[in-house]
């Protein structure tokens, strides 16, 4: 008994840690995307990865009871977790989605799907509310799995995100090749790695249902094993390849911004022999205070003076030595 106990507790700390994990994981991919948030027009991104990491938080056990304790102690905190998984799951979809595919129909509004999802929200809370409970459970499916309305709960949310990320990983292998940047073409393929690895979470969540309502708990827990290290690897999968394109354009920018500020230093010289000399061409600030708000923006407006006074006065050229050349 004392052994028994003591294997039990292990399994229980390290179902802990695997919710701990998962929802740190999301966290860290909403920190990731936060810094580009005012660049995005399209947020599903960024409402996917929030709303997944809510349904992740909320099921890490000790704030899953002290939060239902709230509610009456009714496990609406699980039927609330499960719906921001799907919503968080639709919205990672339509993402990936409008980034794979540049045509029109991935900007139209998408009514099929967001039906589908109003669809799905309702079945999940009319089966919840058949399903008898005794108190908060942060064991859910172990703990009322036997029962019909809950197997079909939880069938009805596995199916859908199998649908969906069956749908997203397709189009992540298709237009992976078509991505112009390598750091998108990395994205793409942890990405479809994820879906793949999620919708075999999926086939493992349905057979341990149907195990379950068969009495068959044995061949359940035995597959369970799997599920909890197939719950982290997707999640790290997905996390790592939604992390790689803001983070990696960061850096792209950085050395970009470099660039550009080296150019507009080495070509000032120039724009001052050419540019600079003439008042009808010359840039009404000067180059300094441009320079500083936008070296990109300077640079081009410099190339456009300095192009405009060659043009309007030729003899202007015989100024430049060959290194400024160059330089232009």
């Amino acid at each position: 008994d004392q052994e028994q106990r003591e294997g039990a507790e292990v399994i229980r700390e390290g179902i802990r840690m695997i919710q701990i994990s998962a929802a740190v994981l999301m966290w860290l991919l909403v920190v990731c995307l936060l810094p580009g948030m005012r660049l995005r027009r399209d947020h599903s991104i960024l409402i996917a990865a929030i709303t997944i990491a809510v349904a992740m938080t909320l099921n890490i056990d000790q704030l899953y009871m002290s939060l239902d304790a709230l509610f009456a102690a009714r496990n609406y905190v699980d039927l609330l977790a499960n719906v921001s998984l799907v919503v968080g799951i639709y919205f990672l979809s339509r993402a990936i989605i409008r980034a794979a595919t540049s045509d029109e129909k991935s900007e139209r509004k998408d009514t099929r799907g967001t039906v589908l999802l109003g669809v799905v929200i309702v079945g999940l809370m009319l089966s919840f509310s058949f399903v008898n409970t005794q108190g908060s459970s942060n064991r859910f499916m172990l703990d009322y799995g036997d029962q019909t309305p809950a197997a079909v709960y939880s069938a009805i949310q596995f199916v859908y995100i199998g649908y969906v990320v069956s749908v997203t990983g397709i189009t992540c292998f298709r237009f992976r090749a078509d991505m112009s940047r390598p750091y998108y073409r990395t994205a793409f393929a942890f990405i479809g790695i994820g879906c793949a690895l999620a919708l075999l979470l999926v086939s493992m969540v349905l057979v341990m249902d149907l195990l379950h309502l068969q009495g068959r708990l044995d061949a359940m827990r035995a597959v369970s094993l799997a599920y909890d290290g197939t719950v982290v690897a997707a999640l790290a999968f997905l996390c790592v390849g939604l992390a790689i394109p803001p983070v990696a354009r960061r850096v792209v920018r950085h050395k970009e911004s470099e660039t550009e500020e080296e150019l507009v230093r080495r070509l000032t010289e120039v724009w001052e022999k050419t540019a600079g000399m003439r008042q009808d061409v010359r840039l009404t600030r000067g180059v300094g205070s441009l320079f500083q708000r936008d070296p990109a923006g300077q640079l081009h407006r410099m190339l456009v003076g300095v192009q405009d006074a060659l043009l309007v006065e030729p003899v202007l050229a015989r100024s430049l030595d060959n290194t400024e050349v160059r330089v232009l």
